[in-house]
């Protein structure tokens, strides 16, 4: 969407009050996020009661006639189907500007398109909706099946982020381990991507269990820029449960493809998620994803409590789970994995690898200006995910290495210790390893 306004003649302003349009883009997938992006539109509409405000997004797409009548506080809807229409929206609420300014510019994903993500990491994603049909999930009824970019077009954003300085590509999609396009699986995309010049990392979002396509280890194995980074979202085990989220896996399923993962790629990292309170979960179905949890033994782990969303098959499912047992059983899990996920950092400890260097801080001081404190560097290792899992902390090697440390930059460090979550790092060098 900023690309396309800036195509058609509109400009980002560094802050809300220089505006004369908040774009506020939303969240349908569960009731809580719903809410949040409600509670976006009324709290910009307390802070700037005369700028007009656009709704974006998913929840527009779902609820564009409801929200016109209950929300009065957004000036405009705009939903996720024709992003194209983002310019003549922007200009019917405002009412300046001329039709012109509104024409759609032809821009999709474009490499050139700003980049509102962490420091040297950027996100190509390759497939809208997603065509699995699970009970539980709203997603193809907001985003419609799965649509996939072609590899060509996939690989030049590729190589036009790489060459704006871009370290990390991550590759997204509802469902990446579905792509396919022109014959081509997500395995020919990879190996296209394989063929870029550079040193960069490549990370997977969203690996759908059910059709894992294993011959990606084989790229991982022959190509050190492929992280060996999972996010597989399990979200169950029990099969009574997985049945009923129309879900083809079984929990022996599932460990045996964790067990040839670990098994060719031994430092593999893998996350996943677990849905609680999926209607009829009995407290059998609830120990058997317990047993799952330790014989996993994954890396990172998320979980949900189920939303129930109208037009979903599992809206009218019997067996609702109260309120109070799902978070119990939230609150189990997530102990449970505390314990695992710190015995698992605990392995980096003494390894030396690389980090993205994001952001410099002080330790100790009001802010990074006031000179008190340790000066530190927070990071990334390969088994963190933006924003998800833990951090890596530089806290040596510092003054040596002084010009090589700036955001969005590869360093090389050695994992000294592990503070709950996060690892600490000392820098031995530059990691730029072309």
């Amino acid at each position: 969407m900023m690309s396309l306004l800036n195509a058609s003649g509109w400009a980002a302003a560094a802050a809300a009050e220089d505006a004369e349009l908040v774009i506020v883009n939303s969240c349908g997938f569960i009731e809580s996020a719903k809410q949040e992006s409600i509670n976006a539109v009324l709290d910009w509409r307390k802070l700037y009661p005369g700028k007009k405000i656009l709704l974006a997004g998913c929840l527009a797409q779902r609820y564009a006639k409801e929200l016109a009548e209950s929300l009065p506080e957004a000036d405009g809807f705009f939903g996720n189907s024709d992003l194209a229409g983002i310019s003549a929206a922007a200009l019917r609420i405002t009412g300046f500007g001329n039709a012109e300014k509104s024409a759609p510019a032809k821009i999709a994903c474009s490499a050139e398109r700003p980049l509102l993500s962490l420091p040297g990491s950027a996100y190509v994603k390759i497939s809208e909706g997603c065509s699995n049909r699970c009970s539980f999930c709203a997603i193809p009824l907001i985003r419609g099946g799965l649509r996939c970019r072609t590899l060509p077009d996939i690989l030049d954003e590729c190589r036009g982020l790489l060459e704006r300085g871009i370290q990390e590509l991550c590759i997204i999609g509802q469902d990446i381990s579905s792509y396919h396009s022109g014959g081509a699986g997500l395995p020919e995309l990879l190996g296209a991507i394989a063929g870029l010049p550079g040193h960069f990392w490549v990370r997977l979002l969203y690996l759908h269990p059910e059709h894992f396509p294993l011959p990606i280890l084989d790229i991982m194995e022959q190509d050190s820029r492929f992280l060996p980074y999972f996010d597989i979202p399990f979200q169950h085990a029990s099969r009574p449960i997985l049945a009923a989220m129309n879900r083809r896996g079984t929990a022996e399923s599932y460990l045996a493809l964790v067990d040839t993962i670990r098994g060719r790629i031994p430092h593999a990292v893998i996350r996943s998620t677990f849905l609680l309170g999926f209607p009829g979960e009995t407290g059998k179905d609830f120990a058997a994803l317990l047993d799952f949890q330790e014989q996993a033994n994954m890396d990172w782990l998320g979980c949900f409590a189920y939303s129930r969303e109208e037009g979903t098959a599992a809206y009218t499912m019997k067996g609702r789970v109260p309120k109070k047992t799902v978070l119990d059983r939230i609150r189990t899990v997530e102990e449970r994995q505390t314990v695992i996920t710190e015995k698992n950092m605990d392995r980096f400890t003494g390894q030396t690898l690389e980090m993205l260097l994001e952001e410099q801080f002080t330790s100790g001081a009001k802010d990074a200006e006031d000179g008190a404190g340790e000066n530190l560097w927070l990071g990334r290792l390969y088994c963190h995910a933006p924003e998800v899992d833990g951090a890596a902390v530089l806290s040596g090697g510092i003054a040596a290495n002084s010009a090589a440390l700036k955001p969005g930059a590869f360093i090389t460090g050695k994992i000294i210790a592990r503070r709950g979550f996060d690892l600490e790092v000392h820098s031995v060098g530059n990691g730029d390893t072309q």
